[in-house]
């Protein structure tokens, strides 16, 4: 089952990973400075990562592959791992769409 992690960094900032059936990371966060924002984020998470036209797929320059899935307003909500191939990111992609919704959330603050 796929997991929101939602934690707190020493420096007082929250983020959070969406973690897929086999523990990988999916997506990553960016720093909030309250949790309640971090919650806002994986809120935005679940109503966004069905819909296809959310997703911007990149190629790094060292040939690697990820994206980013945007929020109605065009703001990144988060970033997906490095890929080694384009069929992997696919596959991650599937799964973050598939379960996203419906990911409970575990705190580690």
């Amino acid at each position: 089952m796929a997991t929101f992690e939602l934690s707190k960094t020493e420096a007082g900032q929250f983020n959070f990973s969406l973690r897929g059936e086999d523990d990988k990371v999916l997506l990553r966060s960016e720093q909030y400075t309250s949790k309640s924002s971090a919650q806002n984020g994986i809120e935005s998470v679940r109503k966004n990562a069905a819909e296809e036209k959310r997703y911007e797929l990149k190629e790094s320059s060292n040939g690697k592959f990820y994206f980013n899935l945007k929020a109605v307003n065009g703001q990144i909500i988060g970033t997906s791992p490095m890929f080694a191939s384009e069929e992997i990111r696919a596959q991650a992609l599937a799964q973050l769409k598939s379960h996203a919704a419906t990911a409970g959330v575990m705190e580690d603050l």
